[in-house]
């Protein structure tokens, strides 16, 4: 009467366990190819998403569902210039997409400019920025004080201004600075709120260091500028994105005469994609050198089972000889090579949650350990003992026991 197979299987996995510690230290240095490479997979895949999110995170910052007009290519008289060496976006053009691109929920006119700031005994240099009304609902950007200008501060060439979050710090350290006068260009322009803090972007800005005034401001008064700098459109959702942005073009192109047109427009998905494409290439290649690593490990334990096999000739002629089954056989060296890859992969978990760990608070990466990356560690390191496992396993299986007895 044969035992279930439960207990079979118990007994298998009982007996690979005490063949394993019999040889404590040889497999505690086999099992280290495993954990090593399934610590670096861990550590590459966390670092990897981390990225990855972190990526997503900044282009997010910038505003949701945004699409740029930028200066393009000009020509002038035979003479043609480089891209954004002259702008034509006009107010013009902002009114007529604000009224006539369906699915455009707010636009806004963008002017920049480095200016040397004073307020309070202090300066600094910083971006002076000319925008609507809309511009914070646009980039999805809180006020953490006071309020934004109005549309009629804007009609009125007001000299109103919103701060970010750096600019209080510098200029006006330890008070508030709503109420208080900023001099751009010598200029007072009198704080009516500040920015909610944002930090840096993806392109490495700081996005608190700014100044935003109502671009007729900063047109007229400062910059002595007739043209925008770019032109911010807001699409409804993500879906309506190409169309708006379709629209936009088409519409541009109408108002210059359906001429080569002399601007670009680009929306924030393909921003995210080129960003992303860069962080995917970088995550495969550190993959592809850790699961090196994991194989590696992988050939370490077909070798100390090879080993295995032949230290234990007489064992397995004797096992033969009493009844046992080449299937026995073989699925006894083939349970020690997975218990062994498993075992590895545990500790190559621990091993990797530490180093990313460790990374993020030492170096200060984003790093995420996502629950897929440990299953699928788990379930690879298994593989790695089935695949390399599996030929010593059938050589010791196929052993004849008359010869197996008589081996020294």
């Amino acid at each position: 009467m044969h035992r279930p197979r439960q207990l079979r299987l118990v007994s298998i996995a009982f007996i690979s366990l005490r063949a394993l510690r019999r040889n404590l230290l040889r497999s505690t240095l086999t099992a280290l190819g495993i954990i090593i490479g399934v610590g670096a997979v861990i550590t590459t895949v966390s670092l990897g998403s981390g990225a990855k999110q972190q990526v997503e995170a900044q282009i997010a910052s910038l505003g949701q569902n945004i699409i740029t007009v930028f200066p393009g290519t000009t020509t002038t008289g035979g003479m043609r210039g480089g891209w954004g060496s002259r702008s034509t976006l006009s107010e013009g053009d902002v009114q007529a997409i604000i009224s006539e691109v369906n699915g455009a929920v707010a636009v806004s006119g963008e002017v920049r400019d480095r200016q040397q700031v004073l307020a309070n005994g202090l300066n600094w240099n910083t971006q002076v920025t000319g925008v609507g009304p809309e511009y914070l609902s646009i980039r999805s950007w809180p006020l953490g004080q006071g309020e934004m200008f109005s549309e009629a501060d804007v009609k009125a060439t007001a000299k109103v201004a919103v701060i970010g979050q750096t600019i209080a710090d510098q200029l006006y350290p330890n008070m508030d600075p709503v109420g208080e006068t900023v001099r751009i260009r010598n200029l007072p322009f009198k704080i009516v709120g500040i920015l909610g803090k944002k930090g840096f972007n993806y392109f490495g800005q700081d996005q608190d260091d700014t100044i935003l005034i109502p671009y007729t401001s900063h047109m007229k008064r400062i910059s002595r500028r007739e043209f925008f700098s770019s032109i911010l459109i807001q699409a409804y959702d993500e879906e309506s994105m190409p169309r708006v942005q379709q629209e936009a073009n088409d519409l541009l192109l109408q108002r210059r005469g359906e001429r080569e047109p002399d601007f670009i427009i680009r929306n924030q998905l393909e921003i995210a994609q080129t960003a992303n494409e860069a962080s995917r290439t970088m995550r495969l290649l550190l993959l592809a050198v850790a699961v090196v690593s994991l194989v590696v490990g992988g050939i370490g334990v077909m070798n100390i089972m090879l080993v295995s096999v032949t230290e234990r000739t007489r064992e397995i002629g004797i096992r033969l000889a009493i009844g046992a089954h080449g299937r026995d056989i073989l699925l006894q060296f083939l349970a020690e090579a997975t218990l062994l890859s498993l075992l590895g992969g545990g500790l190559g978990i621990v091993f990797g949650v530490g180093a990313s760990r460790f990374v993020a608070d030492n170096f200060g990466w984003a790093t995420f350990i996502s629950p897929g990356a440990i299953a699928a560690a788990v379930g690879f390191s298994a593989m790695i003992g089935i695949f390399f496992g599996f030929y010593p396993a059938r050589k010791a299986s196929l052993l004849d026991p008359i010869d197996a007895l008589r081996y020294e």
